[in-house]
């Protein structure tokens, strides 16, 4: 049975990977890359879904990138940088050697069009969550952005910022072509044109997209000549296809599929190093029971954590706090709720529920980084909230309908993850809890939890620049945080990868994507 599957994968796929895609005999390297889910947007500036920024992380080039295993700041489009005394302004030196996909030079002017573009709409949502832009201020803290030369850009802040530089690595603030912008107008984000190692080709919807190698490229010219991301929704499925050769390169391993990849000479298992959280977020902003802290906490008292993370089969850790222990700044002082049915039951009755109450789960139906089983994960959560008699009803959707639900506020009870864009704790706790991002249709909370006193405490850390003091406020943040509950946080993973083995240079960041312009594949 599965020799017959694999061979109606290998007919339905037409070509091996990795192999000479075009059957000319001329040796074109083609590195397929499997997937759970398509891209939303290849505007990374629109987007905040890791499917997207996979890809758009290709296309693209920042100021200033991380580095291959971590987050420190190298230079990309800046060649060097400085900051005045007070700490709000910023002056980038630029490369004098770049063009964008479509032939147009890159200039400082290039800069300023896309800081201005940013503060355009609120559709531009990481300008929003980084810099505090909202519809009063839509430039935020972020006063001017001046080409002081056409290879020169000052910047300048309204406060400090202290993970403004680590901000700038990220890939929604990939410099797009400004020509291509006005050319395609509502359809650029289909269109996308940057500065990156790989150009964009073709995008055929919930199946594939294409790039081509940037033979112009400043950097490090790609050692591949063409990258195609497939869409295989199934995990099983998509380790079926690298088994059987069809794709080089997948994510989402499933856990029990790790030990078979391992013992396969063909294939190398490659982990991606933790900086992540999933987490179930209860909709604060909702009339009803999950209005209610104690509720909250007893939805957390009510959950066997432990047997949650056993789903993950060796790739996770229970969470407790909103960021994950790999971070600085971790609070591991604070102790997690526990498994206790009959606490539980009792905060439920002080509450004024003693009968429980009927709610809603919100799943997608994709694996993710940091939840491998979603649907099974679901259905073991509404298996122990029976237990205190809240009866759960399950909404599965897919990945893009989820996303635009919770954005809305749409959900009572959903589930989602974060993978941390620049390691600083802001990126978790500012973008995923802080009430400036409870904003229906764009919101990182989706708990839509609004506290003052952390939005203060966050809000100070910000501006703080001393490292030990800014720990000591998001000490303070998580504390808070715990009381209140607005999440159930629930796991920490180590996502598993895996690839032929004749892939080599691959090096998984822990952001959740990286350039592909290192890969290569050993004939």
């Amino acid at each position: 049975m599965l020799l017959a599957v694999i061979a109606m994968i290998l007919s339905a796929c037409g070509n091996d990977a990795g192999g000479d895609a075009d059957g000319d005999g001329g040796g074109k390297k083609t590195l397929v890359f499997g997937r759970g889910a398509d891209s939303i947007q290849l505007d990374p500036s629109t987007v905040t879904d890791g499917e997207s920024i996979y890809v758009t992380n290709q296309i693209y080039d920042t100021l200033v990138r991380y580095e291959e295993e971590n987050t420190e700041v190298k230079p990309a489009l800046a060649t060097e940088w400085g900051v005045s005394d007070d700490g709000l302004v910023w002056t980038f030196q630029l490369r004098d050697d770049v063009t964008f996909h479509d032939g147009t030079e890159f200039t400082a002017e290039d800069v300023v069009f896309n800081f201005e573009r940013w503060t355009t709409s609120a559709d531009f949502v990481y300008y929003g969550y980084m810099f505090g832009a909202s519809e009063d201020d839509m430039g935020g803290i972020i006063e001017s952005v001046e080409a002081t030369s056409d290879y020169e850009v000052k910047i300048t802040l309204s406060e400090p910022n202290a993970p403004f530089l680590q901000t700038l690595a990220m890939p929604p603030f990939g410099i797009a072509s400004p020509d291509a912008v006005e050319e395609f107008g509502d359809d650029y984000f289909k269109n996308p044109v940057g500065t990156g190692p790989f150009v964009f080709e073709e995008w055929v919807p919930d199946d594939s997209i294409t790039l081509s190698k940037n033979e112009d490229y400043f950097g490090e010219v790609a050692k591949v000549d063409e990258v195609v991301f497939r869409v295989i929704p199934d995990n099983g499925a998509r380790f079926m296809e690298l088994q059987a050769g069809t794709i080089d390169l997948m994510a989402d391993l499933n856990p029990q599929d790790i030990g078979t990849a391992e013992g396969d000479d063909s294939l190398q298992v490659i982990r991606r190093p933790s900086m992540n959280v999933a987490y179930l977020a209860m909709n604060t902003a909702k009339e009803g029971p999950l209005a209610d802290k104690l509720v909250r906490q007893a939805i957390n008292l009510a959950v066997n954590k432990e047997e949650l993370v056993s789903l993950y089969e060796g790739i996770g850790e229970a969470a407790k706090n909103p960021i994950p222990p790999s971070l600085w700044g971790y609070n591991d002082e604070i102790e997690d709720y526990g498994y206790d049915v009959e606490q539980a039951k009792a905060l439920l009755a002080e509450a004024g529920y003693p009968d429980g109450f009927d709610i809603t789960l919100n799943t997608f139906s994709n694996p993710r980084p940091y939840m491998p089983q979603p649907k099974v994960t679901a259905q073991a959560i509404q298996e122990m909230l029976a237990e205190v008699n809240i009866n759960v009803e399950i909404i599965e959707s897919d990945w893009d309908t989820h996303l635009a639900a919770t954005e809305n506020g749409d959900h009572e009870m959903a589930f989602l993850g974060w993978t941390g864009d620049n390691g600083d704790p802001d990126n978790f706790l500012y973008v995923l809890l802080d009430k400036d991002n409870a904003k229906v249709g764009s919101a990182g909370n989706i708990a839509f939890y609004q506290n003052d006193e952390l939005h203060d405490i966050l809000k100070a850390a910000q501006i703080e620049m001393e490292q030990d003091v800014r720990t000591e406020l998001y000490m303070q943040a998580q504390e808070i945080i715990h009381e209140d509950a607005p999440w159930l946080p629930i796991a920490h993973t180590t996502p598993a990868l895996a690839a032929k083995s004749s892939i080599v240079n691959y090096v998984p960041h822990p952001t959740g994507s990286e350039p592909f312009n290192l890969i290569d594949i050993q004939e």
